[in-house]
């Protein structure tokens, strides 16, 4: 009898498709996992911005994560938009009732527009509750200032942020150098078991068409745990299939502003 990858995301419904949960989804199926949902919050949204939140109930996120866990289970699940402390204590809480160990925390705060998406008093429920617990955090530059109180403004910042990110008990740290100035868009990866920083290149794309790129390389990273590589090698193909994505993406145009990036381009036109 076959047997799927699953993967679960959970996060927040991005109803033009382009980050949020439709692009988790997407990601998975992208591939080679099979792909369950717990949708947080609603949001009113498109490539130019966000003009509503309706967080669901945590209750109901609650009867989510147990009708998906209970029955179908999950190999990695990827977690994204949570909004308040109550909900974030939720997950962690359902996580841990379930042995949930592979955990890819996208700490999402602002979207690409630059409207927020997770509470001020979130924060420390996310240092608290969520970090220790996570397989890896993949915070971009903007999420590493907040979680760490201080600026990032260079490379070689990136390697400190990483290994202090990991002091708050994940065991594994990507820092992703997208907001930094310059041709180059590297990230720091930091293996905490191994104690061990790994710099990972890679080639600024110019295009408008970026939104959810952070949603698509950790459901990517989550994806590859499910199918059982390793860490380093997980985030390297995460990595390259997001580059691919934003290639193929750029010569597309959907919506008047911030476009989303080609998750199937591997699969059609």
């Amino acid at each position: 009898m076959n047997t799927y990858r699953r993967t679960l995301t959970i996060a927040g419904s991005d109803c033009s498709g382009g980050a949020g949960i439709q692009a988790d989804l997407k990601t998975f199926a992208a591939n080679g996992c099979y792909g369950m949902s717990v949708i947080t919050a609603l949001t009113a949204q498109n490539t130019q911005g966000v003009t509503g939140i309706h967080p669901v109930p945590v209750d109901f996120v609650a009867q989510q994560l147990d009708a998906v866990l209970a029955d179908l289970g999950a190999d990695a699940v990827k977690i994204g938009m949570l909004f308040s402390p109550e909900l974030i204590e939720t997950v962690a809480r359902k996580l841990q009732e379930y042995r949930i160990s592979r955990i890819v925390l996208d700490p999402v705060m602002v979207a690409q527009s630059g409207d927020k998406l997770l509470r001020d008093d979130a924060v420390e429920a996310l240092k608290t509750h969520l970090i220790p617990m996570a397989e890896i955090v993949t915070p971009n530059l903007p999420e590493a200032e907040v979680l760490l109180g201080r600026k990032i403004s260079a490379l070689d910042e990136m390697s400190g942020a990483a290994t202090d990110l990991a002091q708050l008990g994940c065991r594994n740290v990507l820092v992703k150098g997208g907001h930094l100035e310059g041709e180059a868009s590297d990230d720091c990866l930091y293996l905490a078991t191994e104690k061990r920083l790994v710099r990972l290149p890679g080639a600024r794309i110019e295009t408008r068409n970026n939104h959810g790129t952070g949603c698509t390389l950790s459901s990517a990273i989550a994806a590859f745990l499910a199918r059982d590589f390793e860490m380093e090698e997980a985030v390297r193909r995460a990595k390259a299939y997001v580059a691919a994505t934003i290639q193929t993406g750029a010569a597309y145009r959907i919506g008047h502003g911030h476009g989303p990036v080609h998750h199937f381009w591997m699969f059609w036109e």
